[in-house]
């Protein structure tokens, strides 16, 4: 018995070590969304998390982590272990936007590792049915008469649709007022309502809204139209031919995170967004699969986007929480 008792520790310290040599991976996977349910990153997030899941053999577990622009979430995914057990899907809101925004954040782009682009897709400009706004040029000339008068609602401060409001009020000369939320879904619910009177809207947020009637598109991010939303204009059509932007989705883990671990969750990303329901499902939603090369092509695609958000950052009067 004493020697059964003197084995033990050997014999338990044994199974850990076997356990921890389990090849990545070997228990469920975190993917942490910066923003509320029902807005873009958690539509995207739960569309590509059944196949990512298949690819990698564990389960991959959803938390919303909202708040401050999504920066909350990206600080949670740069502080955890970087063991490949905690993913982050994140726009440019937190790794290029948000620091520019407030450089006392509690972490620094380069905590976040870069693994792939996974989606790309434009905003949509849509209004209250009843606000009497029924184009662009309308919208504009609200604006002019009311300066400040109509309220637009956004995802957050230094989210996507927040700088391109921001960015399509310089380019207009118009100038509007700032709502922002918790997430997508709380902003258009806010236009849905009449308490706002518009939103640049994600297109998983606002495109099944425009559908049903209870919100009017008047245009899309981009200058022409595109097959995501083939019935509603491009800003060129809508007469405001300087104005254009896009945003993206993309997978990050903590920085150094083994190359090894972080190759795999790329092949996994790669077979998970060439299925051809997911393309099919986000494509219904108004967004494209867009995926990187390599995590070393997203991480150069990342240091030349860069340069586009700190500039529209700075030329416009957009401010942090």
């Amino acid at each position: 018995m004493i020697q059964l008792k003197r084995l033990m520790p050997i014999v338990f310290g044994c199974l850990v070590g076997l356990a921890q040599a389990q090849p990545y991976p070997n228990k469920p996977i975190k993917l942490i969304v910066g923003f509320a349910p029902g807005g873009a990153a958690d539509y995207v997030a739960r569309n590509i998390s059944i196949p990512l899941s298949q690819a990698l053999g564990q389960p991959i577990i959803i938390e919303n982590k909202p708040g401050a622009g999504s920066s909350i979430a990206a600080e949670q995914v740069a502080k955890s272990a970087p063991d490949g057990y905690t993913l982050l899907i994140a726009s440019p809101s937190s790794i290029s936007v948000n620091p520019a925004l407030n450089p006392k954040l509690g972490y620094k782009p380069s905590d976040l590792q870069p693994i792939s682009k996974v989606t790309s897709s434009p905003v949509i400009l849509a209004v209250y049915p009843g606000s009497g706004i029924n184009s662009v040029s309308d919208l504009i000339a609200k604006a002019n008469k009311d300066p400040g008068g109509l309220n637009y609602a956004t995802s957050g401060n230094g989210s996507a649709p927040h700088l391109a409001a921001a960015y399509f009020s310089q380019v207009t000369d118009i100038k509007m007022t700032h709502v922002p939320f918790r997430g997508g879904s709380l902003a258009i619910q806010s236009v849905i309502a009449g308490d706002t009177q518009l939103t640049f809207g994600t297109p998983p947020s606002v495109l099944p809204m425009i559908q049903a009637g209870r919100l009017k598109g008047l245009a899309i991010s981009s200058k022409e139209r595109s097959t995501l939303a083939p019935n509603i204009p491009g800003m060129r059509e809508s007469g405001v031919p300087g104005f254009a932007i896009d945003f993206w989705y993309g997978i990050f883990v903590p920085a150094g995170t083994p190359l090894a671990i972080s190759q795999k969750i790329f092949e996994a990303i790669q077979v998970a967004l060439k299925n051809p329901n997911v393309k099919a499902s986000l494509a219904h939603e108004g967004t494209d699969v867009s995926l990187s090369t390599s995590p070393d092509q997203f991480a150069k695609f990342l240091a030349e986007d860069e340069k586009f958000w700190v500039k529209l950052v700075k030329s416009t009067d957009a401010k942090s929480d």
